[in-house]
Parts: structure tokens; sequence; C-alpha cells
């Protein structure tokens, strides 16, 4: 598989660039442009071999963000970032206009919490010819949170994944574009995101490229009883898991340290691999 100009031929790291005022981890950091170009500038000098830009946070309670609002967040960022960098650029949307938008700007891979299920999305991305990261999410952001349920959730995401990866191919998209987010931390407890990791390889059967995200979430404050702003030695383990288990993109905010784990990971794997 092939992002832009990345070769998804093994594990890369995706660093996160929230232009926005009230992510859960670096809200209101890079809202700026000129800030938030800074960060994607410090983030490719790490080894970000991708970018995810995002523009309407999606924690539990956030408020909705219109349209227009996050088209002005978002593609002003991916315009002036293209100029100046040929890293492979995502954008995390659900939305048909800022999809649209944001290709035609430059973007090579829209980012969906909601998996293409707005009116309207799997034609655009369809018509766009990018690639697309399809992520699992029971309920809606604003309230995912309260009380999430499942009869067995390795089974119900990976039937969701791939159920929503057919789709896709069916409108037309390519399934060799096509990237799967079990999505940790939307619409599961604690208990089912440590079950989804241990698990992952069974996910990664679907037979498309698996994308993590689990950079500083409530589920590694909980293990380790760690503040948003301590968890970086939990990210970096559960990012080595994840890899371990199958994950071929980790979506983090500490590019350079998760870089730095993922070398030696791969260095290990490798050997075990020839012998």
């Amino acid at each position: 598989m092939q992002i832009g100009t990345l070769k998804l031929d093994c594990p890369a790291v995706m660093g996160i660039l929230n232009v926005t005022p009230d992510s859960f981890s670096d809200g209101g950091q890079f809202a700026a442009r000129d800030d938030a170009l800074r960060e994607a500038d410090a983030m490719i000098a790490e080894g970000a071999a991708i970018l995810d830009i995002g523009g309407e946070s999606t924690r539990p309670g956030a408020a909705d963000v219109s349209v227009e609002e996050e088209l002005d967040r978002v593609i002003p960022v991916v315009e002036a970032l293209r100029k100046i960098t040929d890293a492979p650029i995502s954008v995390d949307t659900s939305k048909v206009a800022v999809m649209c938008a944001a290709a035609n700007a430059g973007a090579d891979m829209i980012n969906d919490v909601r998996a293409l299920r707005e009116d309207g999305a799997l034609a655009a991305v369809a018509e766009l010819d990018v690639a697309v990261c399809l992520m699992h999410m029971q309920g809606q952001p604003r309230t995912m949170q309260r009380e999430p349920s499942y009869h067995d959730v390795i089974a119900e995401v990976s039937e969701f994944l791939a159920e929503r990866r057919d789709r896709c191919v069916d409108a037309g998209i390519d399934q060799q574009q096509i990237v799967l987010d079990p999505g940790f931390g939307f619409g599961k407890s604690h208990a089912h995101n440590v079950e989804l990791l241990a698990n992952l390889r069974q996910l990664a059967d679907i037979g498309q490229p698996l994308l993590v995200g689990l950079s500083r979430k409530a589920t590694l404050g909980q293990l380790t009883g760690r503040e948003i702003d301590q968890r970086l030695a939990a990210s970096i383990a559960a990012a080595i898991v994840a890899v371990m288990n199958g994950a071929m993109i980790v979506r983090t905010h500490d590019v350079a340290e998760t870089l730095d784990a993922l070398r030696v990971a791969q260095a290990v794997t490798a050997v075990g691999i020839m012998k």
C-alpha cells in the first residue's frame, strides 16, 4: 500500500497535529497556523512518516464544529504544508465538504472516525481517489463513553471494519487504499481497549493495514495512574505492543520517542524472522 509518497511496507509513525482549541491532550497549542506549521516541521524532522491534521475534537463532550469553522482551521494548514513538504498528509474529518477541500489542497488520506457513514462520504472519497482510514466507533463522540457495551468486542469490531471495507470497495474505493482503525477509546471501556490491544492480530487478519491511536489516552492513565502529560512511557509501551501484534501505523503525539522504540522492536523482530 502507498499513501502519497509513503510505501507502507513497514510500521510507520503518524504525527498528531490538532489545530483545535479543545482536543483532550494538546488543545489550543497549535490552533494558530504558524504554530501548527512549526510543530509539523518538528515532527517531520523527528521522523514522522505521515501527518494527521484535525480541526474538530472528538473527545467525549466536545462541542460541535461547523463546516465553515473546520475548513478555516484545516485547509490553510494543508495548503501551507503541501508547499513545503512531500510528507503524506492525512486529514481527520467526517465532513464531506472538508474531505473534498482537503484533497484539493493536497491531502493524501482521509481519516474518518465515522468510517464514511455520513451522507455522501463514500461517493466523495471514491471520486477523490485518496487513501482512507476507517475507524470503529460505538455511538457518537459526545456520548460514546457513557456505557459502552459489547457481547464480544473483538468479533464486533472486526465484523464492523470488514463490512465497512467491503462497502468502500463496492463504492469504487481501491482496496489497496484502505486502512482500518479499531478506535481505541471510541465507545470502549478500559477493559475493552486492553482486550482489543491484546487481540489486535485478529483484526490484522482482515487483510488491511491497521492504524492504532493510543497516545496519552485515558486507558493508559487508568492503568498507570498518570495524568495526560505523564503518559509518554505508557504510550510507547502500547505502541510497541500494537506493532508486535500487527499494527502498521502508530498515531502519536510523541514522534521521536515512539520512533526510537519502534526501531528497537523492528530490529528484534527482524532477527527473529531471520532465524
